[in-house]
């Protein structure tokens, strides 16, 4: 079941920079680095100030990227990468105050703060969602920040002279009307053989290895498309990235995604009055996935616990289910049966579009969980 969606844009709206609005010190700044700032821009073709400002960091390989664009639609491009000074901790999620691990996961900057005891400093909104369900309840920890003086207890520290550059970007796109800029942190940069190759320590753990292939994903989408994924939590505080599940060897270029054209090969109207309904009602289709998922446990494969999945099926004029794939997520084995249930075993009330019944897609997902040991 999900119950939230973590991956927040917010459109700009149009004026100028103000940053006045940041204190003093952040104007200042601005004042001595604006020029320097402007002419790395337009030496990579780019526009500024940016209205659309993202953020994503690799713990392990000690790197922080800057992506900017200026039109909703367009593709975010790269301005510069920044070299994280310090870190600590290791491999795998921040789930306590004092562990010193610092977060991962998808964020967004909460605060400003110029006047930081390490120089400057923007907050992340830690602990987020996910983290809420799976950190410690009484004492998550808190405080992260990606902040100066390189020193560091969990959080992304930068040099003074890159954490000014840093803000006043970051400033500049929040003055412009981005409230949530985005900051994805991840383990690793996937597309390193040795990050990739480090990371597999960790991943023989079930739980992290279901998380780090949801990160994974949003990495590659991100390669792929140059825009954000839909990234959303299930009510047990996993993350569930709308994006092609990414290979599980490491590969440098980014996946080509190829899809089929569905709506072409059968005919599919998108934009339809009345969606496809189960043919004996909502309650009876929840009652088939529960059964369904129940059957799938015994095919998990050995050490692993859970394994999501996300089906692609078409329903034609007469009802029945003519096409289903699995476009995200499962194991080959848990996949060809559940295409197979929804083949043979779905029939539904099909869509509806000025009167007539045309052709329809639909998407579900689903969770195959082994029952808690008591």
């Amino acid at each position: 079941m999900i119950c939230c969606f973590l991956t927040i844009q917010s459109k700009a709206q149009t004026g100028t920079v103000n940053l006045q609005l940041f204190g003093a010190k952040t104007e200042n700044l601005r004042s001595k680095l604006e020029d320097t700032i402007q002419k790395q821009f337009a030496e990579k073709g780019l526009k500024w100030p940016a209205r659309y400002l993202y953020i994503r960091s690799f713990k392990y390989d000690k790197q922080l990227e800057l992506w900017v664009k200026n039109d909703w639609n367009e593709p975010f491009k790269l301005f510069k990468n920044y070299k994280v000074c310090l870190t600590s901790g290791t491999i795998g999620p921040k789930r306590k105050e004092g562990d010193k691990q610092v977060p991962e996961g998808f964020y967004y900057i909460n605060e400003f703060n110029p006047n930081s005891n390490y120089h400057m400093a923007l907050g992340l909104n830690y602990p987020n969602p996910s983290d809420r369900v799976l950190a410690d309840a009484s004492r998550p920890g808190g405080d992260i920040y990606i902040h100066g003086s390189c020193v560091s207890i969990g959080c992304i520290p930068l040099m003074d002279d890159m954490i000014e550059e840093v803000y006043v970007v970051a400033a500049a796109t929040k003055s412009l009307g981005q409230d949530f800029i985005p900051v994805h942190v991840y383990p690793i940069n996937f597309r390193v053989k040795k990050s990739f190759e480090y990371l597999k320590k960790f991943t023989a753990t079930p739980s992290y290895a279901s998380m780090a292939s949801q990160l994974k994903n949003a990495f590659y989408y991100f390669e792929d498309k140059h825009q954000l994924p839909l990234v959303m939590i299930d009510t047990k505080g996993d993350y569930l990235v709308d994006a092609p599940e990414a290979k599980d060897n490491f590969y440098p270029d980014a996946p080509a995604m190829v899809k089929r054209d569905l709506t072409t090969e059968f005919g599919i109207v998108d934009n339809v009055d009345r969606l496809p309904m189960y043919k004996t009602g909502t309650p009876a289709f929840n009652l088939f996935l529960n059964k369904l998922t129940k059957e799938m446990i015994p095919f998990l494969p050995n050490g692993v616990q859970k394994v999501y999945l996300k089906l692609e099926f078409v329903v034609d004029k007469e009802g029945n289910t003519i096409y289903a794939d699995v476009i995200q997520g499962g194991v080959k084995k848990i996949n060809e049966k559940v295409i197979d249930h929804f083949l043979k075993e779905c029939k539904w009330t099909p869509a509806v579009r000025d009167g007539q019944p045309v052709v329809s897609k639909l998407v579900q997902s689903l969770t195959v969980e082994r029952p808690e040991e008591d």
